[in-house]
């Protein structure tokens, strides 16, 4: 693995010509069994959390949460969704969360804590923008993509372990539950400059940088994955998989707040034409993760396999970078719902 602070950029090319590849091969059709199973999927209201919750139905899926931000937006896509799978028995359910709310996420979360098992839990929902915006004090971007995010994942785990401890230990159960955080190889093409802020989530209030702001994002939230992950497993107890997922470059509605410049949206367009995946096709990666095993516990999972995510989140460095970020989140958690962090 490439070492030092460049190594980001040194891998780009790497990365792209891989893009290239697997971009026009077709990920394996899920034949994977949910039966019993309870799963949450967050941003599912369109593109590859829809696709994904369609997914899971078919796969028979006890019951099915929609996490979703727009009423009516979610109304349309479980409509979709059942029409689709009219031979599904699946509890196809729509919660209300929106991630620039933490009293929303710990809404959603304290009703999640009322379900008799959480088998699976997609954190597909996010947000890319150039334009600058605060929710909760913070730039909208680092509240959704990493806050938020991880305020959820950590107020799930308690539920999920309850339901390791009571349906796979003692009862059998093949398998166990699985968290899947969903990331994005936008990280590979950033340098990260804040890393290097003695407080770096501070130095992300503002609104300098906004074009690289969701990139770095991603890799910041990439480091927490591994840190909490190594956590997890330091703590021992009834044990959840943790796995990063990025379904590639898809069709999507994640760039329509982009500020693009001409020349990007023409090569965007092109892309889109030529290479862009569908949702569905992009999504079948997220049930490859949901199901991917104990192996895959602190892993980046791309194109139904195991994969590395930006060189820096290998090296020393980036080693070292996963514990500060976490701490700095971990005190900014703690202020929002406290000894939060305990549940790791």
């Amino acid at each position: 693995m490439p070492k030092g602070s460049k190594a980001p950029l040194s891998i780009m090319n790497r990365n792209l010509g891989r893009s290239f590849i697997t971009q026009i091969l077709p990920l394996p059709w899920p034949t994977d069994d949910f039966t019993g199973k309870t799963v949450i999927v967050t941003g599912a209201n369109s593109g590859l959390g829809r696709e994904a919750a369609r997914h899971f139905v078919r796969l028979n899926a006890q019951k099915v949460i929609l996490g979703c931000r727009d009423p009516l937006k979610a109304i349309s896509a479980k409509q979709d969704i059942e029409s689709s799978e009219r031979s599904s028995s699946c509890e196809l359910e729509i919660w209300p969360v929106d991630l620039g709310s933490f009293e929303s996420v710990k809404s959603f979360c304290h009703r999640a804590a009322e379900l008799e098992r959480l088998d699976v839990v997609v954190e597909n929902a996010g947000l890319l923008s150039h334009t600058y915006h605060q929710f909760e004090g913070y730039e909208r971007q680092c509240t959704v993509n990493i806050i938020s995010t991880w305020l959820m994942a950590l107020l799930l785990l308690p539920t999920m372990r309850k339901t390791s401890a009571k349906f796979y230990n003692e009862r059998g159960e093949p398998g166990m539950p699985h968290l899947c955080v969903v990331g994005s190889n936008s990280q590979f093409y950033t340098n990260f400059k804040q890393r290097n802020e003695p407080l770096i989530f501070e130095s992300l209030k503002g609104n300098e940088d906004m074009y690289h702001r969701y990139a770095n994002t991603k890799l910041i939230s990439c480091l927490v994955m591994r840190e909490v992950a190594k956590r997890m497993q330091d703590s021992g107890g009834a044990q959840v998989v943790l796995n990063m997922v990025e379904p590639g470059f898809c069709k999507s509605e994640l760039l329509r707040e982009g500020t693009w410049p001409w020349y990007f949206k023409v090569m965007m367009a092109v892309a889109n034409a030529v290479l862009a995946r569908t949702p569905e096709m992009g999504s079948r990666t997220y049930i490859w993760a949901a199901c991917a095993g104990p192996q895959s516990h602190g892993v980046y999972v791309e194109d139904c396999m195991f994969s590395t995510p930006a060189p820096l989140v290998d090296t020393e460095e980036g080693r070292l970078l996963q514990v500060k970020v976490f701490r700095e989140l971990a005190e900014i958690l703690e202020v929002i719902v406290p000894n939060m962090t305990r549940n790791i």
